[in-house]
């Protein structure tokens, strides 16, 4: 039985869902911004704002001066992650096997669903037709036998419904710029393929096919860029599941790469973290901090932590943050993941060491915070957080 993917992929999500929230949108050039300060940037717009001259990226500066009649909208997650749960429930009547991913993306494993409908392009219809129908929201679905290429198709084809045959996924690519292949946005591929003027994925489907001179150009990455060049992609649908992990997270007020500023968000974030781990009586044995840019990139490092306190958590995020903020960019998030929770017992100490005492300080912190709510109290640094 041959795999069939369907990856739904609901155009500019977030400007759809602010027009279906107020129909006076509708015909109003419209754009989703991070913030309102003047280093914020445009994540999404209407195709109304593209012909008043704005762009995704743009900065808000910029924005103001080009579009006058433009509406900069500020980016309402809760409306984006209400709409996006929606949706899942619609299309998890289609398939058992959904995975949501981003705002408005979702793959689908239609593997076996013959005997329900006539074809996949008859079942792409449907699904397409009932989410319109249910929750207004238009879109393209892309139809294969893996993920990466299903994927690929709702990016470069204006179509409500495109099937890519078993066996045509070389040919599909090869016209398709070479940026399309997720293992080309690698900083180090990039710079590569720019430099070997690779425009096109039949150009990198040319030298693979050279596994010596691959090996040589690409080193570690040949044999994943071998594999996405000739559109071939293993990995599985997989629903969402229920993992024990703590998140913390915050959008920045404002674009920013000031180190006192992140080091500051981080150690909060990091004792908001700690907080709960000591409230569960847990530690967490993997940690990681990701940074996110302005441009869409993110990076991440993880490591493991052996005590809950404020001390060990916020030192240990800090050296996270300074190892995964790798580049220049000005950062728009940051995100502390804490998973695979153990738990705790703290050994008493017949001496007070320094261990002893960022415990003993953490429990009195605890204590008010508790009582009063945890921004009661804070340390120091909070006060270098932009309001």
């Amino acid at each position: 039985m041959d795999r069939s993917v369907f990856h739904v992929r609901l155009q500019n999500f977030e400007v759809q869902a602010e027009r279906i929230l107020d129909a006076s949108l509708r015909t109003r050039p419209i754009a989703v911004i991070s913030s309102h300060h003047q280093n914020g940037t445009i994540i999404a717009l209407s195709t109304e704002a593209k012909a008043e001259g704005l762009c995704q990226g743009m900065k808000v500066s910029l924005a103001r001066k080009i579009g006058h009649s433009a509406l900069l909208m500020p980016y309402n997650s809760t409306l984006y992650a209400r709409m996006h749960h929606y949706v899942t429930r619609i299309v998890t009547n289609y398939s058992p096997l959904v995975e949501p991913t981003v705002f408005g993306q979702y793959y689908l494993d239609m593997s076996g669903m013959e005997a329900i409908h006539r074809s996949r392009t008859q079942a792409g219809y449907h699904i397409s037709n009932d989410i319109h129908g249910k929750a207004g929201l238009a879109g393209q679905i892309g139809i294969s036998a893996n993920k990466l290429v299903s994927h690929i198709a709702t990016i470069v084809t204006p179509e409500k419904i495109h099937k890519v045959n078993v066996g045509d996924e070389s040919k599909f690519l090869a016209p398709l710029t070479a940026e399309v292949l997720p293992t080309v946005r690698e900083q180090s591929i990039q710079k590569l393929v720019r430099f070997l003027h690779l425009k096109e994925v039949q150009h990198i489907q040319n030298i693979v096919t050279n596994e010596t001179v691959s090996l040589v150009l690409f080193r570690k990455y040949h044999v994943q860029l071998a594999r996405e060049a000739w559109g071939k992609d293993t990995s599985m649908v997989t629903p969402p599941t229920q993992k024990d992990h703590i998140v913390e997270q915050v959008i920045l007020k404002q674009d920013t790469n000031d180190e006192t500023q992140l080091r500051a968000v981080t150690k909060h974030l990091a004792e908001q973290v700690a907080f709960r781990l000591r409230y569960k009586q847990q530690v967490a044995r993997s940690i990681t901090v990701a940074v996110h840019y302005i441009d869409g990139y993110q990076f991440n490092k993880t490591d493991t932590a052996t005590q809950n306190d404020n001390h060990t958590i916020s030192t240990l995020c800090l050296d996270l943050l300074q190892r995964a903020n790798r580049r220049r960019n000005r950062i728009r998030a940051v995100v502390i993941d804490a998973t695979n929770m153990k738990p705790i017992a703290n050994q008493l100490m017949l001496f007070r060491n320094n261990g002893v005492n960022n415990r003993a300080l953490a429990s009195a912190m605890d204590t008010v915070r508790t009582k009063y709510g945890f921004d009661s109290i804070q340390s120091a640094a909070h006060l270098n957080i932009t309001r």
